[in-house]
C-alpha cells in the first residue's frame, strides 16, 4: 500500500476524529503515571510519516540539497496527506492535535532530510502566535487559509543586529487613524519568500526604557502588502532547501484588526510561541541524529579494514554506542518536553534542556558518522557529509545553545529562590 492510500483509507479519518484529550494515558491503564507507549493512533501517525520521508523525502534529499529550490511538490504532497497544520484549532478545520503529535512528525521527516522537515514544519513557529493569542475571527481567516489550500507562514522577528537579543529589535511600527504603519528589516526568516502571511514583531513604544514586555506588538501581515519585500535566498551551510531571507518593510500598512491581543502584548506571544516550537525542532535534531546513527552502523558492517568489518573494532562500536545514549536519552527529553505543555502547563524550562541537548546531540553524531565512514564520509556521494552540514543550524536557530543554557540556569536559580 503506498503512502497516499494509507492515509486516505486508514489514518485521515482517524485523526479527524481524534483528539488531544483522546492521546492522553488514561490512569486505568497506567495507573503508575508515566506511560512510554504510542497510542494506537499516534502509531499510524507515526508509521504515516515514516512511509511518507521513505518514500518521497529520502529519494530526492540529495537534489534539493545542490539546487536549493524549496521542496514544494513534497509540501503539497504533505498537506493533501494531513502531514502538515496538525495542530490548528478544530474551529478553524483542523485537527487540534497536541504537540507531542508535531514532534513525532518532526522527528520522521527530519530522520530523511532536515531541510525538507523545516520546510515543511517550519510554518507551524509562524502560526504559533495566532494559535496561543489570536481570536476566533483572526484564526478563522488565516489559519483556516492554510488548511483550505498547500500555504505556509512564517515567524518574522529575527533582526540583521538582533538575533539573540530580542529585545533589541529595531522595526517599529506607528499608530495613523486605524492602521499600523511598518518599517524595519527582518533576517533569517524561515519561510520567508515563500510564506503567504507573517507573524511580525514591532516595537510600538519608542521609549528605550519600556521594558520588552510592554514595547512590542505582535502583528499578522499579508505577503502581498505593499512595502514588504523579501530579500534574495540565502545559500547556508545545510539545510539548503529551506527558503531563509530577509524580509524589507517600508510603510507596510497593517489593518488595526490584524493585531494579535492588542498593543505591547508582542513580546509576549513571540517568546511563549516557543514553548510549543522548540520541542518540535528538537525532536527533528534526534531524526537527524537517528539517520547519522542509522548510516554509520550500516557501512560498519560493511566496510572492512584487517580482516573484519570495523563495526567490530572498539574504537568504532563505541562511537555507535555514545550515539545512541545521546539520541535515546535526547528523545525522552523532547517527549517529556511536550508532553508538560500538552498537559497545560509551563515547559519553558524542558523544552530548552530538550533543545540544547538533542542539537549538541545531533552535531556530534553526525561530525562521527563522517568520522565512521573516513574519506567516504567527507564525500558528497555519501550521505553523512549532509548530515554534517545539516546539524548545525540546530545549535542556532529557535535560540541558541548558549541561549538556552541562559534560560535553564536562570529556571533554576529562580526555583533555588523560592525554596
Amino acid at each position: 500500500m503506498s503512502v497516499t492510500q494509507f492515509a486516505r483509507t486508514s489514518l485521515r479519518p482517524c485523526l479527524r476524529a481524534f483528539s488531544t484529550t483522546a492521546s492522553n494515558s488514561s490512569e486505568a491503564k497506567h495507573p503508575n503515571g508515566y506511560s512510554f507507549e504510542l497510542n494506537e493512533t499516534q502509531k499510524e501517525f507515526q508509521e504515516l510519516a515514516r512511509k511518507f520521508t521513505r518514500e518521497e523525502i529520502i529519494p530526492k534529499a540529495a537534489e534539493y540539497d545542490k539546487t536549493m529550490a524549496y521542496p514544494w511538490d513534497i509540501v503539497k504532497k504533505a498537506w493533501s496527506l494531513g502531514l502538515m497544520n496538525g495542530h490548528i484549532p478544530t474551529h478553524c478545520g483542523g485537527m487540534g492535535l497536541s504537540v507531542f503529535h508535531s514532534c513525532m512528525l518532526a522527528e520522521e521527516l527530519s530522520y530523511g532530510c532536515s531541510g525538507i522537515g523545516t520546510g515543511i514544519a517550519g510554518t507551524e513557529l509562524g502560526q504559533m502566535p495566532v494559535i496561543i493569542a489570536g481570536n476566533k475571527e483572526q484564526q478563522k481567516k488565516y489559519l483556516g487559509r492554510l488548511i483550505e489550500e498547500p500555504l505556509v507562514a512564517a515567524y518574522c522577528v529575527t533582526e540583521p543586529g538582533a538575533g539573540s537579543d530580542v529585545a533589541g529589535a529595531k522595526t517599529k511600527a506607528e499608530k495613523k487613524g486605524d492602521e499600523w504603519i511598518i518599517n524595519g528589516q527582518k533576517m533569517w526568516i524561515t519561510n520567508g519568500g515563500v510564506a503567504n502571511w507573517y507573524f511580525v514583531l514591532a516595537r510600538t513604544d519608542p521609549n528605550p526604557k519600556t521594558p520588552a514586555s510592554k514595547a512590542f506588538t505582535g502583528f499578522i501581515v499579508e505577503r502581498d502588502t505593499p512595502g514588504l519585500t523579501p530579500g534574495r535566498k540565502e545559500i547556508n551551510m545545510g539545510q539548503r532547501c529551506s527558503d531563509t531571507r530577509g524580509i524589507t518593510f517600508e510603510d507596510v500598512r497593517v489593518p488595526k484588526e490584524n493585531v494579535l491581543i492588542g498593543e505591547g502584548a508582542g513580546f509576549k506571544i513571540a517568546m511563549g510561541a516557543f514553548d510549543k516550537t522548540r520541542p518540535p525542532v528538537a525532536s527533528g535534531a534526534v531524526g537527524l541524529a537517528q539517520r547519522a546513527m542509522d548510516e554509520a552502523t550500516k557501512y560498519a558492517l560493511e566496510r572492512k579494514t584487517f580482516g573484519v568489518p570495523i563495526a567490530n573494532h572498539q574504537a568504532v562500536s563505541f562511537m555507535l554506542a555514545e550515539m545512541a545514549i545521546g539520541i535515546e536519552v535526547s528523545r525522552l527529553a523532547w517527549m517529556k518536553s511536550a508532553w508538560e505543555v500538552d498537559q497545560g502547563r509551563r515547559n519553558t524550562y524542558y523544552a530548552s534542556i530538550a533543545k540544547a541537548l538533542a542539537a549538541d546531540v545531533a552535531n556530534k553524531s553526525a561530525a562521527d558518522a563522517v568520522q565512521i565512514f573516513g574519506g567516504n564520509g567527507f564525500n558528497s556521494d555519501y550521505p553523512v557529509e549532509k548530515l554534517m552540514r545539516d546539524a548545525k543550524i540546530y545549535q542556532i536557530y529557535e535560540g541558541t545553545a548558549q541561549i538556552q543554557r541562559l534560560i535553564i540556569s536562570r529556571e533554576i536559580i529562580e526555583r533555588a529562590k523560592s525554596m
